[in-house]
């Protein structure tokens, strides 16, 4: 692989960060929270879970860096986790008992199932992302009237669609003959809203 392909791939990494981010409404620093989680998460199954696993992207240019921490002790009893002070020594002459080294991995390559994993991990990420803004957004509205559009009517409930978030108006709380249909504008009186 050339150099030039590397640069872009870790250019697009960014650029999809920030479309997401942008689409969602959510800040940028969470979704490539939730990819460095996903890579994490990746890693940890490719080179194993007794491993303490470090995924950072640079945020300028969106290289990825997977490292494994390894505690400097006197005698090592997890080879996957430990190091001895003299071989932590040669790597930083600073090293002391007690500290972590980071030890760099070489790059995954990413396979269908672990990619799978991944992809649902920034999803669900993304997604608890979106629900807690959109919480942040009307928890303080409760009281007002908001305009909306019926986005689809499930079994007498109307979802609504504010722009930036859905809203339900149960049946029960529906006044009575009052019909909707996909499309139909509504104003509708904030009750209570839930993450």
């Amino acid at each position: 692989m050339s150099t030039s392909a590397v640069s872009a791939n870790r250019l697009e990494l960014l650029q999809i960060a920030d479309a997401v981010a942008r689409e969602k409404a959510i800040d940028q620093d969470i979704v490539l929270g939730a990819m460095e989680e996903a890579i994490q998460k990746a890693a940890k199954s490719r080179y194993g879970a007794e491993n303490e696993i470090r995924v950072e992207i640079d945020r300028k240019n969106g290289e990825i860096k997977i490292s494994r921490l390894l505690e400097v002790v006197e005698t090592v009893e997890t080879p996957a986790r430990e190091i001895t002070l003299e071989d932590a020594k040669q790597r930083n002459p600073a090293a002391e008992i007690g500290n972590f080294i980071g030890e760099e991995l070489p790059p995954l390559e990413f396979g269908r199932i672990a990619a799978q994993s991944a992809k649902q991990v920034i999803v669900q990420k993304v997604r608890d992302a979106e629900r807690d803004r959109q919480y942040e957004e009307y928890k303080d509205r409760v009281g007002e009237i908001i305009n909306g559009v019926v986005k689809r009517v499930e079994y007498g409930n109307v979802v609504v669609d504010l722009g930036r978030g859905e809203a339900i108006c149960r049946r029960d709380e529906l006044l009575p003959r009052e019909n909707f249909r996909n499309g139909d504008r509504i104003r509708a009186y904030i009750y209570d809203v839930r993450r």
